[in-house]
């Protein structure tokens, strides 16, 4: 039977200090053969950000530096929020929590594998109920979305995006944002949808000075 201590819930303090900790997916692997590095889980998270930017998992160049989108993919997302770095990396004021906290590898083309299955179901409920601050999440890509909406997300990433101001206006909170990833892979998909800059992102940044501005309601 479990204890009261047990049973409460924990601080993201704790949460955090467990995640670095774990090795899950290199000693005990579930679904996958055990990742052939050493982890390094990466996140960015606090007890007062109110957004929090859900993206898939990190890549060479995060898993090097231990920082979040550290790479040109993390410039075009800040571009998207109209944030500068200094802004992007205040913790107090932006969560970033990834689907799989570590560098799932690469596959047989040099590209990345996708985030390791044993993260989410293991993690990311427990550093969200110690974030219920947070307001808006922005789920970036298929993984997040899937993960964060559930039957409410398309079959494709088009189908998703398609409806994304009606994801966003459903009553629950946190509200969910879908966004399609910002890495070069997508420059085809943001070409042949105009829309996306001209209508969503300036509901994106405005989301985002808002939340972010020290004066918000």
């Amino acid at each position: 039977m479990k204890t009261d201590r047990e049973r409460a819930p924990k601080t993201l303090a704790s949460v955090l200090q467990e995640l670095a900790a774990c090795r899950i997916c290199r000693d005990e692997p579930r679904f996958q053969p055990p990742l052939p590095h050493e982890p390094r889980p990466v996140i960015q998270a606090s007890t007062t950000a109110r957004l929090c930017i859900a993206g898939q998992a990190p890549g060479t160049r995060v898993h090097a530096s231990g920082k979040p989108f550290t790479d040109p993919s993390g410039v075009r997302l800040r571009q998207w929020l109209g944030l500068d770095e200094a802004a992007f990396y205040d913790a107090a004021k932006v969560a970033i929590v990834p689907m799989g906290h570590c560098f799932p590898g690469l596959d047989a083309q040099g590209g990345d594998l996708p985030p390791r299955r044993e993260c989410a179901p293991i993690w990311r409920m427990r550093v969200l109920a110690a974030m219920p601050q947070v307001e808006l999440v922005l789920a970036i890509g298929r993984y997040a979305q899937a993960w964060h909406l559930g039957a409410k997300a398309g079959a494709s990433l088009s189908g998703t995006m398609a409806d994304w101001q009606a994801i966003l206006a459903e009553p629950r909170r946190p509200r969910v944002l879908p966004l399609p990833h910002p890495s070069w892979r997508n420059n085809a998909w943001l070409k042949r949808n105009p829309w996306f800059e001209e209508e969503l992102l300036p509901v994106l940044r405005e989301e985002v000075a808002r939340l972010l501005s020290p004066t918000a309601p």
